[in-house]
């Protein structure tokens, strides 16, 4: 059955586990059906209009589907399983339905058929989870993690450990925490919960980060749902607003220039974020996802006290190391260049991903102008960038394989290098435009440039009448 296939008719397909049909469980049993997206209860999502208990289903990927309680998860449901049809919803109990909405994205086009098709030929069902190789990269950037954070927790303090020691942070979140987050390292989930961690290992919270970046996934470049898209202003524009708009400042026009300092605070913000106490990831919120969930209610205790150990051994232990009045200057230089160090590895490589000359910045806009609901699978093609090949991904989580990451997201990283040259060809074929760039140079320097267009509003001006 097609995923975009009219709500009514899914849920005429929908059975019970007691052979009633789903319509007609839920209309009699259901007197008050809920028609709000808002009155849902925390322990429910909604799939296509019809609501689904979680709390009574057993889920192989654990618990952490709690996470997405009281949403709707249509766009994230399709998108982490590409293999599900209607029978798979079968196994959930149904609960009520709400007022059927008009959807921007469709799925189970010729485009999304054909692409998981051949792809599926490269890796078997089943077998999409983290390599041999996989671990042993893991593994690798958790040993040297732990032996500079030993040598920075025991002893003085020194530039070149401070950013050896952030970078090896860093490693950290594109090499294991990622993998993990999005479910991709094992098909076990204490595996993918326990990695997940590493995402608290380098000061984040992994909560809040799968709150913001599965939204980041299903809403890629949407001009009101991706959180990515917004989380900088307002000291930098990613998205391009049009000439006039209250967003636009004076000083975005030189955005290209001082960019990469401003990206060198994302470590000082994730140490000092107070949503990590309350798991209310505002970046989330303000795009429409509700995180009032009992599961992130129940984090909350964990969120903070990792918080306060990791603050405890990279913060305060290497003042305590370097000792005296004149090692406070000193120590807090190193902190916070190593916190850079962090940021710079990280924020500077996501910046690249969506940022990028010619790339789709407003995927939806057919939907506003025309009425038209695009394809899903070709708006994560046409929104992202890939770079370099097999070495770039062992540096970045095969982060470099952003079009093949954003296809599938639960797939681990291992296996983008081998389905990369099959999804380019699917792309050329279908008239679907790929953003490939040999060195990651290119993709820095395209970045730049696209900063610097949307700081000066300039894709917006028109040279014949003098705007330029």
């Amino acid at each position: 059955m097609a995923p975009n296939a009219e709500p009514n008719q899914i849920r005429q397909r929908l059975v019970n586990k007691d052979g009633t049909d789903v319509v007609d469980a839920v209309d009699a049993a259901t007197t008050s059906t809920l028609t709000q997206l808002k009155d849902i209860k925390s322990t429910d999502v909604v799939i296509d209009s019809v609501i689904y208990d979680l709390k009574s289903f057993h889920h192989p990927g654990g618990e952490t589907i709690l996470l997405f309680g009281g949403n709707d998860v249509t766009v994230q449901y399709k998108m982490i399983h590409p293999y599900h049809t209607s029978k798979h919803l079968e196994k959930m109990t149904v609960v009520g339905k709400v007022k059927a909405v008009k959807d921007d994205y469709i799925f189970d086009t010729d485009f999304e058929r054909e692409i998981k098709r051949e792809v599926f030929k490269i890796v078997r069902r089943g077998k999409e989870f983290g390599t041999y190789g996989y671990f042993a990269r893991a593994f690798f950037y958790i040993g040297l993690y732990i032996v500079l954070d030993y040598f920075w927790t025991t002893q003085e303090t020194t530039l070149k450990l401070a950013i050896a020691f952030g970078v090896a942070q860093a490693l950290i979140g594109l090499n294991v925490q990622h993998d993990a987050n999005h479910g991709a390292a094992s098909r076990k989930s204490w595996v993918n919960d326990l990695l997940g961690f590493g995402a608290d290992m380098i000061g984040g919270c992994k909560w809040n980060w799968m709150c913001q970046h599965w939204t980041h996934h299903a809403f890629t470049n949407h001009h009101e749902k991706d959180p990515d898209a917004v989380n900088a202003e307002p000291y930098l524009l990613f998205n391009d607003y049009p000439l006039g708009h209250p967003k636009r400042k004076y000083y975005h026009t030189f955005q290209a220039l001082f960019f990469l300092p401003i990206l060198s605070g994302y470590w000082l913000s994730m140490v000092l974020n107070p949503q990590t106490f309350t798991l209310q990831h505002q970046g989330s919120k303000d795009v429409g996802i509700r995180m009032d969930n009992e599961f992130l209610k129940s984090r909350r205790i964990w969120a903070t006290t990792i918080r306060f150990i990791y603050v405890y051994l990279n913060i305060v232990r290497p003042f305590i190391h370097n000792g005296g009045m004149g090692g406070i200057a000193t120590t807090v230089f190193h902190v916070l260049t190593m916190g850079a160090a962090e940021s710079l590895t990280l924020a500077s490589l996501f910046a690249l991903s969506h940022n990028f000359e010619h790339v789709d910045r407003d995927p939806t806009k057919p939907v506003r102008d025309e009425g038209k609901a695009i394809c899903w699978f070709k708006s994560q093609v046409e929104t992202s960038s890939t770079y370099g090949g097999f070495i770039a991904g062992a540096l970045t989580g095969g982060l470099n394989f952003q079009v093949e990451h954003h296809l599938f997201p639960r797939m681990s990283s291992a296996w983008y290098p081998f389905i990369a040259p099959k999804v380019r060809e699917i792309c050329a074929k279908h008239g679907v435009r790929y953003a490939y760039y040999p060195w990651v140079w290119q993709n820095f320097a395209s970045t730049v440039k696209y900063l610097h267009q949307t700081g000066t509003g300039s894709n917006w001006m028109n040279p014949l009448k003098g705007d330029l």
